[in-house]
């Protein structure tokens, strides 16, 4: 047992020295702040049919879904006319995907079917073979497959019973890449440029900061806060290990000042070192109710000697104003956006209310930060 002990202990000594490839506190790598330039999916849109459907399928006012069944028929060697089609069975849908930056022929990708007709349901249907094309209207893949449908419609004597939206499904790997992509990340001066996804001249120059002290001086500049330009003197075959490296650096990005509110559900997320300087909050509510009751008077001779007579409806209203019971004025130092929140929230001031505070004290100056409204 003591054996043991001795070499958890020298195991627990051998982790603490060895050396570690995880960020420092508050840095992130590079590959969570943006995109080398030329690294980028494309989208793929294609036109086809769903068959197999129960019945659910587009109605005969769908001219383009008989159109295009008679031209999938008469690529099939089946000539047929208008008057022939009269099944609910078949579905015209939009085909969309994204071809990955780097694909090879007989690589698989998903994609997402939406019907354009008048169809009730996808459910249980199948996509026939879609070519789908990128902007240049180039084929990149093939799509075809049995359709996954999150949701379903079933109607049976004017009874409706509907889940999610059946008119839209997926094929896991329902498309089959035919044209080869290779994305280069390096442009014809030999240049490299890693785009930002938050514009920052400050994080912009932390980064190429940090590829100059591990590539070398001269290797990085900034061009603009969305960019860093990264100069590659080597051959290509050198090329993936030289941006591997760079993937594995890490920096302190700048975190702008932003308060985020979303309205709707009444959430509010702020940066803890959002300032807030000297303010004083003076905050009530007025409630105002209006109660109308309907009464009917019924004469009980109705119908009997005076038929003439009608029914009366009399509506009473009734005014309610309620000043609010939970007045407050508060004063609040230099201080943070979350000691602020936090002290509103003692105070039991609800989550709305506060987010009219935050505005009020943005419009006043107070607030030295940018609110975002969802």
């Amino acid at each position: 047992m003591r054996k043991i002990v001795i070499l958890l202990a020298a195991m627990l000594m051998a982790l603490s020295h060895a050396p570690t490839a995880m960020a420092a506190p508050g840095e992130v790598q590079l590959t969570a702040l943006g995109r080398f330039s030329g690294w980028r999916q494309n989208a793929l849109i294609g036109y086809g049919l769903v068959t197999g459907l129960a019945g659910s399928g587009d109605t005969r006012r769908s001219d383009v879904t008989r159109q295009a069944l008679r031209n999938v028929l008469a690529r099939l060697g089946t000539v047929v006319t208008e008057e022939q089609i009269s099944s609910r069975n078949v579905a015209v849908v939009i085909v969309t995907a994204m071809l990955p930056a780097s694909a090879n022929p007989g690589d698989r990708i998903d994609v997402t079917i939406s019907s354009i007709g008048d169809a009730r349901s996808l459910a249980g249907g199948t996509l026939l073979m879609t070519p789908l094309l990128g902007p240049d209207q180039r084929p990149y893949a093939l799509a075809q497959g049995p359709l996954t449908v999150g949701g379903f419609d079933f109607e049976a004597n004017a009874n409706r019973q509907q889940r999610n939206y059946p008119t839209s499904g997926m094929v896991p790997g329902g498309a089959t890449v035919e044209t080869a992509v290779d994305a280069s990340v390096l442009n014809d001066r030999g240049e490299i440029s890693f785009l930002l996804t938050d514009p920052s001249f400050t994080t912009a120059e932390r980064i190429a900061t940090r590829i100059n002290a591990t590539m070398g001086s001269g290797t990085a500049n900034v061009r603009n806060a969305d960019e860093v330009v990264i100069h590659f003197g080597g051959n290509r075959a050198g090329l993936a290990a030289f941006v591997a490296s760079i993937e594995a650096l890490a920096v302190a990005p700048d975190r702008p000042q932003r308060i985020v509110i979303n309205e709707r559900t009444g959430t509010i997320v702020a940066g803890g070192d959002v300032r807030v300087s000297s303010v004083v909050v003076s905050q009530g509510d007025i409630k105002v109710a209006v109660t109308t009751e309907n009464y009917a008077s019924q004469p009980s001779f109705i119908g009997g000697f005076a038929s003439d007579v009608q029914s009366l409806i009399v509506s009473n209203t009734k005014l309610e104003v309620d000043q609010g019971g939970n007045d407050h004025a508060m004063r609040f130092p230099d201080s943070s956006v979350a000691a602020l929140v936090e002290g509103l929230s003692r105070a039991r001031v609800d989550t709305r209310r506060t987010i009219s505070i935050l505005q009020a004290m943005k419009a006043a100056g107070a607030l030295h930060a940018e609110i975002i409204v969802q």
